[in-house]
């Protein structure tokens, strides 16, 4: 077996004994992980890159088969919280979305870099039939919502909240307004974090945190006013959580320029507490499932060194749900392509992904597949390493074989082919990080709703490999 050592063999043979099949269209192959989940509260579903199609059409039909039959209600995104609250309101067929044509006109506020990882064709796929699947449902608290729950909204969070205010609360609009005021000397966040970290100009920490304070309070009141959830204590739950954002982003842009890992943590920090938020308002009996990319839906403690200060949703959610409320699933993939750009706020290209390290636990993943003729024609599989089904039986030994540290590749919405080694790899105990690892052999690039001419061009140069003639 070419690039198998000696102390990789048991885990190869462990890995095809093992290995769930997984077919195109076959929507039953999910049966295993969706027994798994059992009662978990909180699914997390990765991704190993931003712009893979296979990882976004799983993850979707996967969350289909949760909200049909689990019951699961929340799907929270690593999302600006503005433009997904539009797609809540157009899933949900809120009468302040009657303006809304479809789904694409829904997403139409994802602008900010990197747009395509809402604005694409599974997304739209996807939030289409949520909207069909929620029209059939007669109990508002029974539809299914659609958040983002990240933290770079900074800008357009802060006009929600003086929105609300001036519709709500016209007596404390003026004093939000001068407070928030304070962020109108820049001209971004960039370069309000620069002047407020190196001193240049004071920061807006103290305003952000007054307007907060009022809206904890405004909200308290409404709640105490509305017993039951309705248009006005949504309005001001999404008005408030706008006015934590406002807190957070400011933190997340004051602390950008030290670097380390105090930002990563304010950013994971932030979206696992918007998810409690999301929870604790919708009762002790809803369900979400989380939409994020690997790094921050894998256990943050079982990666290498590097990353030991760091904390991520994945840790957080267990840490504050139990293990055994929770479900994690990851992606890994050998080669394909994938839709990235070169650094921040450039145009999105269709790049091919390099075939991976023979050290990483994607090659090991790629030799269990090639080696077996029965797992070659689907391409794909998975494996389950953790289960709240009691019913189902794991593999001990496979969970061993997989916790011993190998790289693993991460690709976001930057891909650098030439520094890969150093800028997308890192050592990470697999069986650990994730409850269930769905491995796809060939993925192909996310296709955006805006297709830039560069994309299409080396969409239409590709010559795609046929599998398995790419080992």
């Amino acid at each position: 077996m070419a690039g198998v050592t000696k102390t990789n063999t048991k885990a190869l043979h462990l890995i095809q004994q093992c290995a769930q099949r997984l077919r195109s269209n076959t929507p039953t192959d999910y049966d295993q992980i969706i027994a798994a989940v059992g009662d978990a509260r909180v699914v997390m579903i990765g991704e190993a890159s931003h712009g893979s199609h296979e990882f976004y059409s799983h993850r979707a039909e996967i969350t289909k088969r949760l909200i049909k039959e689990k019951g699961f209600t929340i799907i929270a995104c690593e999302a600006d919280w503005p433009p997904a609250y539009r797609v809540n309101r157009w899933v949900k067929g809120f009468s302040s979305a009657s303006n809304i044509k479809d789904a694409d006109d829904a997403l139409k506020e994802f602008t900010r870099f990197p747009a395509w990882m809402w604005r694409n064709t599974v997304v739209v796929d996807f939030i289409t039939w949520l909207r069909k699947h929620n029209d059939n449902i007669n109990e508002s608290k029974k539809k299914t919502g659609f958040f983002g729950i990240d933290l770079y909204s900074l800008q357009s969070s802060r006009e929600e909240v003086l929105k609300y205010l001036d519709k709500n609360a016209p007596d404390l609009a003026a004093e939000a307004r001068k407070c928030y005021g304070c962020f109108e000397r820049y001209s971004d966040e960039q370069e309000y974090g620069y002047c407020a970290a190196t001193k240049l100009r004071p920061g807006c920490e103290k305003e952000a945190i007054e307007v907060l304070k009022q809206m904890l309070d405004l909200h308290a009141k409404t709640m105490s006013e509305h017993k039951t959830h309705d248009a006005e204590s949504e309005a001001s739950f999404y008005a408030m959580e706008n006015a934590k954002i406002v807190r957070e982003a400011e933190k997340y842009y004051r602390h950008m320029f030290e670097g380390g890992e105090i930002t990563w943590n304010i950013r994971d920090t932030h979206m696992c507490d918007c998810l409690q938020d999301l929870l604790k308002y919708n009762g002790p009996e809803t369900k979400a499932v989380i939409w994020a990319h690997n790094s921050h839906v894998g256990d943050a403690r079982e990666t290498d060194s590097r990353r030991a200060k760091e904390v991520n949703i994945g840790q957080l959610v267990r840490e504050r749900f139990g293990i055994k409320n929770t479900f994690n699933i990851g992606f890994t993939t050998y080669t394909g392509t994938v839709t990235a750009a070169d650094s921040w706020d450039m145009d999105p290209e269709f790049k091919r992904v390099r075939p991976s390290l023979n050290e990483s636990v994607e090659f090991l993943l790629h030799e269990a597949l090639t080696q077996d003729s029965t797992m070659q024609n689907d391409g794909q599989y998975y494996l389950l390493f953790r289960s709240n089904n009691s019913s189902i039986q794991l593999s001990n030994e496979l969970h061993t074989e997989l916790h011993k540290k190998r790289l693993e590749r991460a690709i976001g919405v930057i891909y650098r082919p030439r520094t890969e080694r150093q800028s997308h790899y890192f050592d990470a105990s697999l069986s650990t990080q994730f409850d269930c690892v769905i491995h796809v052999e060939n993925t192909r690039a996310l296709r955006p709703l805006e297709i830039h001419p560069a994309w299409a061009q080396a969409e239409k140069d590709h010559v795609p490999d046929t599998f398995p003639m790419n080992v």
